[in-house]
């Protein structure tokens, strides 16, 4: 049966490339953009398989009417793709308040709203997939990009939680967590630079010289992960957290690597802290 989805940020990047790839697929799409006109071409070649939606993901009233924008045009909703966001490359000290809020009403909030306006319809119908766009960004974090990765981080965390709540329901919630995509996302979080301070060029600095060089041979192929995010649609083998690219692999194992060396360096300090007569409590992360 065709499916119908809501995508967010689709007017370009990763997020057009998985409207794409639905759509070719023969399912229907809501495509969420803030330049309506970006989706022209889409819409003369599907013409009512796709619904372009103006979608400002940091206004709620915004992402609660394109959920129901898919329910009034389509009859349901069952592939939620939370794509849209974007980083902002700056020291934390060069960072003005409203600059860092930004991001993180963007990269996070936004995945709130409209997961929020999701989870109802898909309840309901005891059925859905939603699939956050994050980064490996949320797992571990580089230097110049602390609201990016504070809203990625959040994001992971968030949406673990939320599929542990709406999996009696049959609706499965993934994390995609890709390295660099060869998309523009680099060049436009650059240029929203500022001329760094000197303290900085060996931190930051290093990281803005690194993405200028690697900017146009990244590895990851945004209409690949689109496929893949097409197939797991379909799929109820569905993980929590999926990491996109052998970049990211990497990445992460090396994070990981390091963060367990440091707490067993920690150790003897982590379990100072402990009651003697403390009770053994197993959580819920196995599940």
């Amino acid at each position: 049966m065709a499916k119908v989805w809501l995508i967010t940020g689709s007017g370009n990047g990763l997020g057009r490339d998985i409207a794409e790839a639905a759509l070719a697929a023969g399912d229907s799409v809501v495509a969420g953009a803030r330049r309506l006109e970006e989706l022209d071409p889409l819409v003369k070649q599907y013409g009512e398989r796709i619904k372009p939606v103006k979608l400002d993901v940091r206004e709620e009233d915004a992402a609660k009417a394109a959920v129901q924008a898919a329910v009034d045009t389509y009859g349901r909703l069952d592939v939620l793709v939370n794509n849209a966001g974007y980083g902002h490359m700056a020291p934390f000290e060069q960072m003005t308040s409203e600059e860092f809020r930004d991001v993180v009403e963007t990269c996070l909030f936004g995945v709130v709203y409209t997961t929020r306006a999701a989870v109802p319809v898909m309840r309901k119908q005891k059925s859905g997939h939603i699939f956050q766009v994050s980064s490996i960004g949320g797992r571990l974090g580089m230097p110049g990009n602390s609201p990016y990765h504070a809203a990625k981080w959040a994001v992971g965390g968030f949406s673990d939680s939320v599929a542990m709540e709406v999996a009696p329901f049959g609706v499965k919630v993934c994390t995609l967590e890709p390295g660099g995509i060869r998309t523009n996302w680099a060049q436009r979080a650059g240029e929203r630079s500022p001329e760094l301070l000197p303290e900085y060029e060996p931190s930051v600095g290093a990281i803005y010289k690194l993405l200028a060089e690697v900017r146009d041979h990244t590895e990851g192929d945004p209409k690949k992960i689109a496929e893949v995010v097409v197939k797991l649609a379909s799929s109820e083998d569905v993980p929590k957290r999926l990491i996109l690219g052998s970049d990211a692999e990497t990445w992460v194992k090396g994070a990981e690597t390091a963060r367990a060396e440091e707490a067993a360096k920690f150790r003897e300090l982590t379990l100072s802290t402990v009651f003697p007569d403390a009770r053994k409590f197993e959580g819920l992360h196995n599940q």
